[in-house]
C-alpha cells in the first residue's frame, strides 16, 4: 500500500487540500501491532491529511538514550535526554520500505528505533511523567491546525481530547505477534512467535497500568476489532466513520 506524506513540523499556511473535509481532528489509539500505523497512514492518504505516529517519538528518545548509556531505569535522565533531544519526523529520504525518516539530532534512527532493544525499552521510557509532558507539548502543536491523523496510545484520552473523531483499533495478541513476524519477515528477519507474542503481552500490561496517560478507549472513542478484518477493510470503516460524521464535525 502506498501512501503519501508530509514532514510533521506544520506552519500557519498548511495547506489542507481539497478533500480535508473542513480540517478534522482523527486520533487513532490502540496496543502494540494493532496495525495503526498502516491503517492510519493509508486514511491519511486518503483523506489528504497529514499522518503523524506519536510512537515514533518514544522509539526515538529510547533509541537514543540506549546509544548515549543512559540507563533506561534512569528516570531523570531520560527525561533530560527528551527534553533535549531535536527530532526530526520527515518524508522518506530512501526507498526502503520507510513510511517515514526519523532524525534525532540529526542522525538518521529510521530502522533503529524498530530494533528488539527498543521495543523492550519503550513502554518504561512512555510511562515517565517528564517524557510525556516533553512529547506531548509537540504533538499538541502539530494537531493544532486539524486535517491530521494522530497515532498513539493517549491521543484521543490526552493528546487530543478535543479530536472530533476518535477510533480505538484493536487486535488479539496473538493476531498482532503474526503480523509483527510477517513484518520481520519483510525486512529479511527471522523472530519467534513465542517471543513476539512475550513481548506484546509485556507492553500492554506496562502501557494499560502506568500511572500517566494509560493505554484505554476514550469514552467517546468508536472501537475497532481488526482481528479478522483485511487492511483494505479496516481503512474502508473507519473512512465512513469519518464522512458519517463529518456534517456533525461542521457544525
Amino acid at each position: 500500500m502506498r501512501t503519501r506524506s508530509r514532514a510533521f513540523d506544520r506552519t500557519p499556511d498548511y495547506d489542507k487540500g481539497a478533500n480535508a473535509l473542513r480540517g478534522i481532528t482523527i486520533a487513532v489509539d490502540g496496543p502494540a501491532g494493532a496495525g495503526k500505523s498502516t491503517v492510519g497512514a493509508a486514511v491519511a492518504a486518503e483523506l489528504d491529511y497529514l499522518y503523524f505516529d506519536t510512537g515514533v517519538m518514544y522509539r526515538a528518545v529510547t533509541r537514543e538514550a540506549i546509544d548515549r548509556s543512559v540507563p533506561i531505569d534512569d528516570e531523570d535522565a531520560v527525561t533530560r535526554l527528551a527534553k533535549e533531544l531535536v527530532i526530526q519526523v520527515l518524508p522518506p529520504s530512501k526507498d526502503d520500505g520507510r513510511q517515514y525518516t526519523v532524525l534525532a539530532d540529526g542522525r538518521d534512527i529510521t530502522w533503529g528505533i524498530r530494533e528488539p532493544d527498543v521495543t523492550v525499552g519503550v513502554s518504561p521510557v512512555s510511562a515517565y511523567p517528564g517524557v510525556r509532558e516533553a512529547l506531548t507539548r509537540q504533538q499538541r502543536r502539530i494537531g493544532a491546525p486539524g486535517a491530521v491523523v494522530m497515532v498513539g496510545r493517549d491521543i484521543g484520552t490526552v493528546v487530543l481530547p478535543e479530536a472530533q473523531i476518535k477510533i480505538y483499533l484493536d487486535a488479539t495478541p496473538e493476531e498482532r505477534a503474526m503480523r509483527r513476524l510477517r513484518q520481520d519477515a519483510e525486512r529479511g528477519k527471522q523472530s519467534d512467535f513465542d517471543q513476539v507474542l512475550a513481548d506484546i503481552r509485556r507492553r500492554d500490561r506496562i502501557d494499560s497500568n502506568r500511572e500517566t496517560a494509560p493505554l484505554r478507549a476514550a469514552d467517546d472513542a468508536i472501537i475497532v476489532d481488526s482481528t479478522d478484518m483485511t487492511i483494505d477493510e479496516v481503512v474502508s470503516t473507519i473512512l465512513r466513520v469519518v464522512r458519517d460524521k463529518a456534517p456533525q464535525c461542521d457544525r
